[in-house]
């Protein structure tokens, strides 16, 4: 059986730097960080008092009224770049069989603010069990999937992944073998996260994972830096149009790149920490390049998953440095020093930015990279706080989830 191609064709944004991928791409570059106070609810009590949040939404300006009562917040997000992803692809329903048109999403944790509003309410109400009709359909995980093919009529496959921090690289994966092994003919696949909530944030606080830089937001996020205290917590997501290739030519569409390589490893380590050699991210970056028939030599942009926590950083950029070597001419960058941390949603908005690195021929920066921490190899070159401009033909994009799940994918410049 031949495999088929698979190549971008359509991508959407709603992230802590804009709401469309422009605006988004534009911050990028420039150096801009997301984080600011916390306003979705009332941080007084809490040890973090800030975020990366999404500015200037309204819920009203994409939807209706009524239907806002019934679709949570991390499922907004995820509807409204799935939205600009698809009219970007030129996608029409009247041209394309629907029959063969799915939705592979992701996400971390799904509807928690629906979850931790309802049990809140719940006990306020002295236990008398009245709860929201739509609580159940608002708060689990696949929903996103499910309201995308309700909103467009798409009838192939879809589902939602959850690997934590490696969701999107998972969905993107999932989307891209589907495919190549003919099941499909497009899929709208990407993640969105909304963990700005009391329970989220008072739950990582809790673990210790979390930048406690209150007085100085904007340079919390900072990794590969000495100084760093943990990661910023964010929200958004985003969308890419995955399509078989002949399928996308015969329609006229544009191609932003294709997608060649996916790696997906276990650490079998621990719940939380990542392996400390990053023996499970080797294992992903060498299976994505294997499956994409390119050497190491050939990659000039690594989008590294790297949070801004000590132990993360290090672990993979020893895995990174093990598996590289001593090649400067490979760029790396963190964009969560700008965008924060989106959990399940990382990997999609991280997977846009390896894609408009390639059309763009820039590498975005990891800011407040000031003092780099002198376990992490002196000769990796990590694009420090501005960013540069360069030919960039292939592009990876790292993701590694709490359970020890590591996820690499490998975009590359279409040529017939």
């Amino acid at each position: 059986m031949t495999l088929k191609r698979v190549v971008v064709t359509g991508i959407g944004a709603i992230t802590p730097l804009g709401n469309t991928v422009d605006e988004f791409w534009k911050n990028l570059i420039a150096g801009q960080s997301g984080a600011g106070p916390i306003t979705l609810f009332d941080t007084s009590l809490f040890k973090t008092k800030f975020a990366c949040e999404v500015k200037g939404y309204h819920p009203e300006d994409h939807f209706e009224k009524k239907e806002v009562k019934k679709l949570d917040r991390c499922s907004q997000l995820g509807l409204v770049c799935v939205a600009e992803a698809i009219k970007d692809a030129g996608i029409d329903n009247d041209s394309v069989d629907r029959d063969r048109i799915g939705a592979i999403w992701a996400t971390g944790i799904g509807g928690f603010e629906t979850f931790e509003n309802e049990v809140m309410d719940f006990v306020r109400g002295n236990e008398i069990p009245r709860f929201n009709p739509f609580f159940i359909v608002k708060m689990i995980p696949n929903m996103i999937a499910g309201l995308i093919t309700i909103k467009y009529g798409f009838h192939g496959p879809s589902f939602v992944t959850v690997s934590a921090c490696a969701s999107s690289n998972n969905s993107i994966i999932e989307g891209f073998n589907l495919i190549r092994l003919n099941k499909a003919s497009i899929i709208i696949s990407g993640g969105s996260e909304a963990p700005i909530t009391r329970a989220s944030i008072g739950g990582f606080n809790s673990m210790k994972a979390m930048s406690e830089r209150n007085d100085d937001p904007t340079r919390a996020s900072r990794p590969f830096d000495r100084d760093r205290d943990g990661f910023v917590m964010a929200e958004g997501g985003g969308a890419l149009v995955l399509e078989e290739l002949e399928h996308a030519k015969s329609r006229g569409a544009k191609i932003y790149a294709e997608l060649v390589g996916g790696g997906l490893t276990s650490d079998a380590y621990h719940v939380s920490a990542t392996h400390p050699e990053g023996l499970g991210a080797i294992k992903a970056m060498k299976e994505a390049l294997e499956e994409a028939n390119l050497d190491r030599s050939e990659v000039d942009y690594l989008n590294a998953h790297a949070t801004s926590t000590s132990m993360g950083d290090r672990s993979e950029m020893a895995a990174v440095a093990t598996f590289f070597g001593r090649d400067q001419k490979l760029n790396i960058s963190s964009t969560k020093s700008m965008t924060g941390h989106l959990l399940g949603g990382a990997g999609a908005i991280e997977a846009l930015t390896c894609i408009m690195a390639i059309n763009h021929g820039v590498v975005p920066p990891t800011i407040n990279l000031e003092n780099k921490d002198t376990e992490i190899a002196d000769y990796l070159n990590l694009t420090p706080n501005h960013a540069i401009k360069r030919d960039v033909r292939v592009a990876m994009s790292n993701t590694f989830g709490f359970g020890g799940h590591n996820t690499t994918a490998v975009f590359k410049r279409f040529e017939e």
